[in-house]
């Protein structure tokens, strides 16, 4: 790991991977949460599955969580690394012309998701943690619809999950076909494909999630 980061070359490779499995898991949590709306049990069934099952809980959650910090830790080494070797201020170089408004800001889209994350880790990780380890509440494996349900009982919370997931659709619209970039897989056959694949991606993600949130709202 160290000699994978310690060159330019090498933290843009790390990131891409870590940026890849974090792709795959938003479509994972995506899929999950869609069952909040579909069916209650299903979504109880599946949350009770993934709340208490040790292959989840001490081994895919711990990968995640270094998955999630370490991104976004290159990602801010990366900005400033950059900004450090760069002789010439984008204004200067007339950065609007040669780059997308998305591609100049991922540090901003990447720290606004950040700092959203942390509220969703307080609405539920914490709420998670307290549930089954400080309070040590006997499992029910029928709550989990009903305390998302609550979660999206002020417009004030929806208002920020819905502000959040359009900064992180603006960070995938560059973010996935950058990782594919940054490991190679750069062709004139099959970047114009993966450039697609990335604009669809980077709108149907987050307006599921943002679907859930007023969802939810709505049917208070």
């Amino acid at each position: 790991m160290a000699g994978l980061t310690s060159s330019t070359i090498g933290r843009k490779y790390a990131m891409a991977l870590s940026a890849m499995f974090l792709l795959i898991f938003l479509i994972l949590h995506l899929t999950t949460n869609l069952l909040s709306v579909i069916n209650k049990d299903a979504f109880n069934t599946a949350s009770d599955f993934m709340g208490y099952n040790p292959f989840v809980q001490f081994l895919m959650q711990p990968i995640l969580g270094f998955a999630v910090i370490f991104h976004f830790v290159m990602g801010f080494v990366l900005e400033i690394k950059n900004n450090k070797a760069r002789p010439v201020k984008y204004a200067a170089n007339n950065a609007s012309s040669n780059s997308t408004w998305m591609s100049r800001n991922m540090i901003i889209s990447g720290a606004v998701v950040l700092a959203f994350l942390g509220l969703h880790l307080y609405d539920f990780w914490l709420h998670e943690i307290t549930y089954k380890y400080v309070d040590g509440i006997s499992p029910d494996a029928e709550r989990f619809w009903e305390e998302l349900h609550e979660k999206f009982a002020d417009i004030w919370r929806v208002a920020i999950y819905v502000i959040a997931f359009v900064l992180l659709g603006l960070h995938l619209a560059h973010g996935f076909q950058s990782s594919f970039q940054s490991i190679g897989a750069r062709h004139p056959k099959y970047t114009p494909v993966i450039k697609t694949i990335g604009n669809w991606y980077s709108v149907i993600i987050p307006l599921g999630f943002i679907f859930i949130a007023i969802f939810h709202y709505i049917t208070q």
